[in-house]
């Protein structure tokens, strides 16, 4: 859903779109043609290549099955977040040893990984657009080990959506380190990467 959201509003603010999945660029031929000639459909590989930057919107269980090559010197924003009931129990998130975004930088050692838009509704990024001022506007974190890479994802977001970044939302940490984030406005957002365990750094 979210990775679908993003080609929507990506190919509103003009990008060029590439989609993928698992089941082959067949599969996406209606949805292409709906979003229009900026978007196109195409094998992991074959978006990986040809992207600037790659949005990874897939469940964690799918991350080993990412071809390594294609990412490399990739800016990589992961969308996903673990849920064992749907990826099967895998130990090393079980344990805290890895959260999901450190497992897919790790299946692509080539790319700099951002976890971003994890933790918002697909249906809120699409609907909640609010102009640059406005007092109502969302803010979601952006976290990751490279400063300008998440400097990077957060310039996509502020054309492409309605989501202002915290550009500083600490190391690699998703929804299964205990940093389930919803809506909230920029004091709301501070307060909330504190509480719940944002590593600043």
């Amino acid at each position: 859903m979210i990775g679908g959201t993003l080609a929507t509003l990506a190919v509103d603010a003009g990008y060029q779109v590439v989609l993928s999945n698992s089941r082959g660029p067949e599969t996406l031929q209606d949805l292409a043609a709906e979003l229009g000639p900026l978007c196109q459909p195409a094998t992991w590989a074959e978006a990986a290549e040809a992207a600037d930057l790659v949005v990874v919107s897939t469940p964690v269980k799918a991350y080993a099955g990412l071809p390594a090559a294609p990412f490399a010197g990739k800016l990589v924003m992961d969308t996903g977040n673990y849920y064992p009931e749907r990826d099967g129990q895998l130990a090393e998130l079980d344990s805290g040893a890895l959260t999901s975004s450190e497992l897919l930088a790790r299946q692509l050692p080539g790319a700099e990984v951002v976890k971003v838009f994890n933790n918002i509704y697909s249906r809120h990024l699409l609907n909640l657009s609010r102009p640059a001022d406005a007092p109502d506007r969302s803010f979601l974190p952006i976290a990751g080990d490279d400063g300008q890479a998440k400097a990077g994802a957060g310039q996509l977001r502020l054309r492409a959506g309605p989501v202002e970044a915290v550009e500083d939302a600490g190391k690699l940490i998703g929804r299964d380190a205990g940093a389930v984030i919803a809506d909230f406005d920029r004091d709301g957002a501070a307060v909330t990467l504190t509480r719940r365990g944002f590593r600043h750094g």
